[in-house]
């Protein structure tokens, strides 16, 4: 008789000890304060009188004292301060990385997007489903083993079975071209108006995507910019600490930066991805700044449209990641793609890696012709 056997629940059956389970959660609260030790830790305090995230062997005292030990956090001397304060380590920005690509490649898997691109053949390292005959060069990493035995049968009999080149047959691969990326992340104040934090998924979704082209596609480049009345450039280990300042949108000193630091790239495949929530509301005239909060300035967007057309001349597109739904601010968008020729997705916070990481995927599969 088919029923359910119902059994007493355990905490941490799974093997999970009180240190994970707490540096999962202090993890995520790091990215939220930027990078604030003492600030996290506050709120894992918080957190357990609320929730008994501790028992009486292990506490957040003993918590504390781990991270130290395990070389996540360490502490300095407060400049002019007779005390110390903790500071994460670079262990730890690394262990940030590693779980925000976790957490994107997760989001991944349960999504059931499809992908509409077109994909080349050549050259590179994930199998399609066809396949061609073996030729001198070819990796032998992607021979197809069903199909070269099966012609074996074919060609020799079973009862005399061998295997020959002229058996053989390789899956052919999608053509990996090397990338020069800028990723573009608005720090203007908006990110964090209404009541939703922005700049959080943008960073988290930033570290992801540096973990995974410093790790999987090495010969590849990403350099970071943020942009809010000026741009500059952030180095990757700068990621987990950025936050939002008192700026307006300055997109067009954001790709001017951008277009400088691609043309230092020696890569065929050049990439700028932006992720904004906002019109452009900022430029500068001269030396000074000219700043409209309010609408959309015909100046300030006629400035930005002619950078999108120099991109655009410059074989370089621009993806942006829109993560507003405003109708007025879709129609900027929308011309903003037209005049370069690139791509727009209107997404939410919770699906803004999934669509990065795609869009990245299939411009590496892009091959021009010089």
């Amino acid at each position: 008789m088919r029923g359910w056997r119902f059994e007493q629940y355990i905490a941490n059956q799974d093997g999970e000890n009180p240190f994970d389970k707490l540096f999962k959660i202090f993890r995520e609260l790091l990215i939220h304060t930027s990078g604030d030790v003492e600030e996290a830790l506050a709120w894992l305090t918080e957190l357990d009188k609320q929730y008994q995230l501790t028992s009486d062997d292990y506490g957040i005292a003993d918590f504390i004292e781990e991270l130290e030990e395990r070389g996540f956090i360490k502490k300095e001397r407060k400049r002019n301060r007779n005390f110390f304060e903790y500071l994460p380590t670079k262990k730890m920005e690394l262990a940030l990385r590693r779980q925000a690509l976790n957490d994107v490649f997760d989001e991944l898997k349960k999504s059931k997007k499809g992908n509409h691109n077109t994909r080349f053949l050549g050259q590179g390292d994930e199998n399609t489903s066809e396949v061609k005959p073996f030729q001198f060069g070819d990796n032998i990493d992607h021979i197809a083993i069903s199909e070269s035995l099966k012609n074996a049968q074919i060609n020799h009999g079973i009862d005399e079975f061998k295997l020959t080149q002229e058996d053989l047959e390789v899956h052919e691969t999608y053509y990996q071209s090397l990338t020069s990326t800028v990723l573009m992340i608005d720090i203007s104040h908006s990110m964090i108006l209404y009541g939703e934090d922005r700049i959080t998924p943008a960073k988290k979704v930033a570290m992801a995507l540096a973990e995974l082209i410093t790790t999987r596609y090495p010969k590849d480049t990403l350099d970071i910019i943020v942009f809010g009345d000026d741009a500059w450039q952030i180095e990757i280990k700068d990621l987990p600490y950025l936050q939002v300042g008192p700026y307006h949108t300055n997109t067009v000193a954001g790709l001017d930066l951008a277009l400088e630091i691609l043309r230092k790239r020696k890569n065929p495949n050049k990439h700028i991805m932006m992720i904004t929530d906002g019109k452009p509301t900022c430029i500068m005239k001269g030396k000074k700044y000219y700043k409209n909060p309010f609408g959309l300035d015909r100046t300030i967007l006629n400035r930005t449209l002619a950078q999108a057309v120099k991109c655009k001349k410059l074989q370089i597109p621009v993806t942006t990641f829109m993560i507003a739904k405003d109708p007025y601010l879709v129609q900027f968008v929308d011309q903003f793609t037209s005049a370069n020729g690139g791509k727009a997705f209107y997404s939410s916070l919770n699906g803004l890696g999934e669509f990065i990481f795609m869009d990245y995927k299939n411009n590496k599969r892009r091959r021009r012709n010089h």
